[in-house]
């Protein structure tokens, strides 16, 4: 029966001290990540410049016209407006980007066609997120959307 408690007790012991860790200057402190301060809904100042843009001049020999797209902060702090221009075609869009935890940091690429652009995301490691896609088919201004993203919580 002792040899069973002292057991016990060693066990106990080797499963409490795996989960601190000892600082260079002796002080123990716990393996546990610090929990994130939650991003408000809504921001408390808006930004009037775009967050991010795109633009590509047009072949048009006879005007300086443009493709372009720019993000522009709402009030709604995970979703942009969406400001389109392909020539003299205009429209707007919005983007709602997933609350990952951490304030947005929207992002436009240059797409693999002409007239094309893709809007993402960068997520917590830095790695881009693609989410939509604008370009110019048969002189048309179109917005797919390339993925769905959604937070979950375990």
């Amino acid at each position: 029966m002792r040899i069973l408690m002292t057991l016990a007790s060693a066990l106990v012991l080797v499963s409490c001290s795996e989960n601190t860790k000892s600082s260079p200057e002796g002080k123990t402190s716990t393996s546990e990540t610090p929990k994130a301060v939650p991003v408000s809904e809504t921001r408390d100042t808006v930004q009037r410049k775009p967050v991010a843009s795109y633009s590509e001049r047009t072949d048009n020999p006879l005007n300086e016209w443009y493709f372009k797209v720019q993000l522009y902060e709402t009030k709604q702090t995970f979703k942009y407006l969406m400001k389109l221009q392909f020539e003299e075609i205009r429209g707007e869009d919005t983007l709602i980007i997933p609350n990952l935890g951490f304030m947005p940091q929207p992002v436009i690429q240059k797409g693999l066609d002409s007239y094309s652009c893709i809007i993402g995301f960068n997520d917590q490691d830095g790695k881009f997120r693609d989410y939509k896609k604008v370009y110019v088919r048969n002189n048309t201004l179109k917005v797919t959307a390339l993925k769905h993203y959604a937070v979950t919580t375990r």
